[in-house]
């Protein structure tokens, strides 16, 4: 059993999210007794029920969603928490249902935010909504002096600019190891508004191109929350650029011709069955049911053989599901693209490996 509950925002609460869960497990009661299942999968099921009931029975302390997948009979209980609101679904099969998580999941880089100023670096991770200080980096200043006219004025604050930009190499350091240690995604840098630029001018290579962004904040004033909403809007716009880019050139290449790709749900679906797929795109609303052949994996949307070998075809309650299953089994990629695109109408397109051959016409 794979379920899904959103926690909404507004609606945070006990009874909401109680009402939501019930009105989800009575959907798949019956199954559990059905005869047509054998006696070890109803007990099985049974027991998830219950055991879902039990758990599920608090307030969640947190706007996202709640995953959950249960397999008593194989002694399978876990709940993940998820960050953002998903549709409310609950699915039973012989598989988990993950791709809604991982729909989730491919949205958050691992970041690393950095506030700045003169003689200050703190140095955040933020992940999936969560942020953890890691260090706070602390370098002599001047106090603020009574300048005093010609020379002396400008030997002071030559004397300042060269503190500041010793520090800001010292914290520049520092990141370049964390993002060497931590394997971080992006760089995200906080500040006044007059400090940031100054510190993003020593910036190397190799850390300007993982810098997607950054935003203006009072180090001595701002909470936590502040920096961690600021850093997330910044991951988040940063992530669905991504998405929109690559539709974009899946399209593109299609169009072109170079690289090779395939559009839309029966060429996406021959291109698997082929391990052909690079890296997959499917629309994060996208569902539809299906047919897969349990011998050599051809995937399509319908048909009752399977034209490569001629045995029966099994059906499946979502295909696109079983579509990212085989992709990541054959090593390629996975992107679910949430912002509206293109790709709404074609549900999913793909970079290919190699050009497909033709597919059969009992496959579409």
């Amino acid at each position: 059993m794979s379920l899904y509950v959103p926690v909404p925002p507004e609606q945070p609460g006990r009874s909401t999210f109680m009402t939501r869960v019930a009105s989800l497990l009575d959907g798949i009661r019956p199954l559990s007794l059905d005869s047509s299942l054998d006696h070890a999968a109803r007990l099985s099921l049974r027991e998830d029920i219950v055991k879902l009931e039990k758990s599920l029975a608090f307030e969640p302390h947190q706007p996202g969603a709640v995953a959950v997948f249960a397999c008593s009979g194989k002694d399978v209980y876990e709940e993940v928490w998820l960050p953002r609101p998903t549709r409310e679904r609950i699915v039973v099969d012989s598989d988990p249902y993950v791709r809604p998580m991982l729909a989730v999941l491919d949205e958050y880089d691992r970041a690393c935010a950095v506030i700045v100023d003169r003689g200050t670096g703190q140095i955040w991770e933020h992940y999936l909504d969560q942020a953890r200080e890691l260090e706070t980096i602390r370098d002599r200043t001047l106090r603020k002096p009574n300048y005093a006219a010609g020379l002396a004025e400008d030997r002071v604050r030559n004397k300042a600019d060269e503190l500041s930009k010793r520090h800001f190499r010292k914290l520049i350091g520092e990141l370049k190891q964390l993002f060497g240690k931590r394997a971080f995604d992006v760089l995200v840098v906080g500040g006044h508004s007059y400090e940031v630029p100054n510190f993003l001018q020593f910036l190397p290579r190799d850390l300007r191109e993982r810098l997607i962004g950054d935003f203006t904040v009072d180090r001595e004033t701002a909470t936590p929350a502040d920096v961690r909403n600021r850093v997330q809007k910044i991951v988040s716009d940063h992530a669905h650029q991504k998405q929109r880019q690559l539709v974009g050139d899946i399209l593109e290449a299609k169009g072109a011709g170079r690289p090779p790709s395939a559009v839309g749900l029966d060429e996406t679906l021959w291109a698997a069955s082929l391990a052909a797929v690079g890296t997959l795109a499917a629309d994060e609303e996208a569902a539809a049911p299906g047919v897969v052949c349990d011998r050599d994996g051809l995937l399509a949307r319908s048909g009752e053989s399977c034209p490569l070998c001629g045995d029966p075809l099994s059906e499946v309650p979502d295909i696109i599901d079983a579509l990212a299953e085989t992709v990541i089994d054959d090593g390629g990629e996975i992107r679910h693209i949430e912002p509206e695109t293109e790709l709404r109408t074609h549900l999913t397109g793909a970079l290919l490996r190699f050009e497909l051959p033709p597919r059969p016409a009992a496959a579409g």
